[in-house]
């Protein structure tokens, strides 16, 4: 960090870990929130905590959620004020389906094909 080199340390599964690198100057601190998921705590506690941290002391340091799992995962991370996320493909279409989206379409293509269109997706 010294360097002007931007180094994420990863693996950050507590938030005096997360604390110890923001004072070094990092530019990211990677909390593996599905990883504490599976010891039966919640990750999202942890990210609420990194956030509550860097408003304390100004870090520039970004907070990136990392080992999103689930919607709630993303959604939570998101309203708690990360920086990034790495979000996995099943999520991110999980993310794209809504009940009212697909009916909406329907109806969309229903029109379209009044007209004498080909589907709208197509």
């Amino acid at each position: 960090a010294q360097e002007n080199i931007a180094m994420n340390i990863t693996l950050i599964f507590s938030s005096l870990q997360a604390l110890l690198v923001a004072k070094l100057g990092v530019a990211y601190v990677s909390p593996f929130i599905g990883r504490i998921d599976d010891i039966a705590c919640d990750g999202m506690i942890l990210i609420e905590e990194l956030v509550t941290i860097k408003q304390n002391y100004n870090f520039s340091t970004e907070i990136l959620a990392a080992s999103v799992r689930s919607l709630r995962h993303w959604q939570q991370a998101a309203m708690l004020g990360v920086d990034v996320a790495t979000v996995p493909p099943n999520v991110i279409e999980q993310a794209c389906k809504h009940p009212l989206t697909t009916a909406g379409i329907a109806l969309f293509d229903a029109d379209w094909h009044k007209l004498g269109k080909q589907n709208l997706l197509d």
